[in-house]
């Protein structure tokens, strides 16, 4: 069996993407999925994502975590699916696509960054030492003051795997204040079950949890990942937000084919 892929980054985090629109990939593989994700014995990503044909919008996008099981939404991958969808003509520089969170919007600017549409966030839970709300991927935002010496991928495991999420887990979220509309990130991603250079719905949870705590005023946030910069903005109606934006780099890796 051969297949064949583009890999995409987006501030570091990486996806093998494949055309599907034939319907030809085996969906149901999972173990297919998870070593065509492996850093040593396949391509090497932190997910997965099938680009298919959908009768209402100009495509549908299909999402796996590199342990080879579907997924909720990922932004730094439905960036980096635009940006695919572009290269093989299926889209202009706007596109409307689908994803197992909804629909999404989603524009090309000029030099190549993409921004996307995410979901509204209807209710965001504010605790004494955390926030979690969903943007597509469930997720728990707590500050810390040393983070570039923490250690992501033990206290990351700890609260994903903790009773706080039952066996769903969560997607976990570790942020310092650089200024006034600027904070640092690194998120430890379920699926991956590791820290990733990078996490756009965790960088949209982490800009909507700190305006949402007070820490910050504006509805544009900077955010310095582990792999570049990312800008997320939105509009506060009530107790909503909505107009909910992820702006970043979409970068080509290389493609190929591989046989298994």
């Amino acid at each position: 069996m051969k297949i064949n892929f583009t890999k995409y980054q987006g501030t570091g985090n990486d996806f093998v993407m494949i055309d599907n629109r034939q319907n030809i990939f085996p969906k149901k593989d999972t173990q297919l999925i998870e070593k065509l994700c492996d850093r040593r014995f396949g391509i090497g990503a932190d997910g997965l994502i099938l680009l298919e044909n959908d009768s209402k919008t100009d495509f549908r996008m299909v999402y796996y975590n590199s342990d080879g099981k579907e997924s909720s939404m990922c932004g730094n991958g439905g960036r980096c699916l635009v940006a695919f969808a572009k290269s093989l003509n299926a889209i202009g520089d706007e596109t409307d696509f689908i994803a197992t969170d909804g629909l999404h919007h989603a524009s090309i600017i000029s030099d190549g960054t993409i921004s996307l549409q995410m979901k509204d966030v209807l209710e965001v839970k504010i605790e004494s030492d955390y926030v979690f709300l969903n943007t597509g991927s469930p997720h728990h935002v707590m500050m810390i003051d040393d983070l570039k010496t923490f250690d992501v991928k033990t206290n990351g495991a700890r609260i994903r795997y903790s009773d706080l999420y039952g066996k769903a887990g969560s997607n976990v979220n570790f942020v310092k204040q650089l200024g006034d509309n600027h904070f640092a990130l690194r998120t430890y991603e379920r699926g991956v079950e590791d820290e990733t250079l990078s996490c756009g719905t965790g960088a949209t949870a982490t800009a909507i949890a700190m305006h949402a705590l007070g820490k910050t005023k504006s509805h544009h946030i900077m955010l310095d990942v582990e792999g570049g910069k990312l800008e997320v903005s939105f509009v506060k109606e009530g107790d909503t937000y909505t107009n909910v934006f992820l702006k970043g780099p979409a970068t080509f890796v290389f493609e190929g084919e591989i046989a298994w």
